[in-house]
């Protein structure tokens, strides 16, 4: 083997956060609670307020808070292996960068690849899920009803899906600033959505109707494995963590507690809120994008709905915020290694990269303004479960391969979580449907076309 093909191979985890002489890097201004609010503030307020009511009508019905417990148990396995690589490798890119230095340049692509899926769509998704709490709060609370031409994708009777396109351009407004806004902007929203989250289950706690329970799994033990598979969508603030690492102040110890805290955080505020929405309204009634709004629509509370209604806008608007963040940084990894144009990740003023946001920004509310929800959210998990998959590969390569390299945090019980947490990720793979595999080959086959064309002639590792 070559050295160039070795290198190809495999590529050193680095001791510090180092980058080629003159590339872009990012400035370290992020603490533990900004990390972690961060987290929480891409999990808890994206994924319950968009896919609760699809999983459960379409997958596993109220057995949906039992589909949000193993999804959140494959999760709290996969980050413990996160946490490992994101304690040796402080620098952008999450998966894509562990993937880098465990498995060689290639796959690491691939998985940069997949990851941008993810988190576009994902973007998309909330953007939807935004869409569609906003035009139903209008309706409800002022009276204005927005044409369905302007609400709502081709794929669903409209045209065009308007007021998601308009969160995303105005979400891109505030990441073109410094990364400290971000945070700032994010703690405050976390603190709105939480105490949201325990109005849902303290207001409505009182009108659930146990009926509304029976039965509790009408999809079997199938439709709970299903539902966990969409509910994996609600989980992915933890990634979020893990690409923010160059960006925290000390993120061998900081990253590893914000993406472990996350899960934990999550997992028990999404069982309770869905039990409590299954309560209240008859599961199939959920079947949309907005599934707060359409249960707690059904009650007639006055004004203690029309606050949940709005501050489920406030905390969309703040997940949103963190998945189109986290996109940005990883394809700035990806562009600084040179498999992706590298002027895309030049830095501006602010030490953020504009080009990017601005770029991603415009594919995002594409794609939000003219897919249907259950499209976007099948491929954000595909995309996910690969990537989480090649993390706990990643962590059992590594400690065979440099089994003496300072570990900050060590994966416990290694090889059984990392080969738990693969068992889960495939496990979850395979309840999602064939035209979705469809799509995310034809994904993965367009991802070779574009490394073998351009990445692999361009990239760091032909020019060392």
């Amino acid at each position: 083997m070559t050295s160039t093909s070795a290198r190809r191979w495999r590529r050193r985890l680095p001791d510090t956060a180092t980058t080629e002489a003159g590339a872009p890097t990012l400035a370290r201004r992020l603490g533990r609670l900004d990390l972690t609010a961060m987290g929480v503030g891409t999990i808890v307020g994206a994924g319950i307020f968009v896919i609760t009511g699809v999983a459960a009508a379409e997958k596993a019905g109220p057995a949906i808070v039992l589909s949000f417990i193993l999804a959140g148990t494959v999760c709290a396995l996969v980050a413990l292996c996160y946490s490992e690589l994101a304690a040796m490798v402080p620098v952008s890119g999450s998966a894509y960068t562990y993937t880098y230095a465990t498995l060689g340049e290639a796959p690491a692509f691939l998985v940069g690849w997949n990851l941008l899926l993810e988190f576009i769509i994902a973007g998309a998704a909330v953007a939807i899920g935004w869409s569609g709490t906003t035009v139903s709060a209008l309706e409800s609370m002022f009276g204005i009803t927005v044409p369905k031409a302007l609400a709502a994708g081709p794929a669903e009777g409209g045209v065009v899906n308007l007021p998601a396109m308009l969160i995303i351009a105005a979400i891109v407004v505030v990441l073109v600033g410094e990364v400290t806004l971000t945070a700032r902007i994010t703690k405050a929203l976390v603190t709105v959505t939480i105490g949201v989250l325990v109005l849902v289950v303290a207001v409505g706690a009182p009108h659930v109707d146990i009926g509304n329970w029976t039965p509790f799994a009408p999809f079997g033990l199938g439709g709970v494995i299903g539902g966990a598979a969409i509910a994996f969508f609600a989980f992915l603030g933890f990634d979020v963590v893990a690409a923010s690492a160059e960006e925290a102040r000390d993120p061998r110890r900081d990253v590893p507690f914000a993406i472990i805290g996350t899960v934990l955080i999550a997992t028990l505020l999404y069982a309770l809120v869905s039990a409590v929405l299954t309560g209240i309204a008859p599961f199939a009634a959920l079947n949309n994008g907005a599934p707060i709004a359409t249960a707690f629509g059904r009650l007639h509370i006055g004004w203690i709905g029309n606050v949940i209604v709005i501050a489920s806008i406030i905390a969309l608007s703040k997940g949103l915020l963190m998945v189109v963040y986290a996109q940005v940084r990883l394809m700035f990894a990806m562009c600084r290694d040179r498999l992706l144009p590298y002027g895309l990740a030049v830095t501006g003023k602010r030490s953020t990269p504009t080009r990017l946001t601005l770029v991603l920004g415009v594919l995002g509310a594409m794609v939000a303004g003219l897919l249907p929800i259950d499209i976007v959210v099948e491929l954000v998990n595909i995309g996910a479960l690969s990537a989480f998959a090649v993390v706990c590969v990643g962590v059992l390569v590594l400690r065979r391969v440099e089994p003496d390299r300072e570990r900050p945090f060590r994966t416990p019980f290694v090889p059984l979580v990392p080969i738990l947490a693969l068992t889960g990720c495939a496990l979850l793979a395979t309840t999602l449907d064939a035209l979705t595999w469809v799509r995310f080959a034809v994904w993965v086959l367009v991802g070779i076309g574009v490394y073998l064309g351009y990445g692999r002639k361009r990239s760091t590792l032909v020019e060392a």
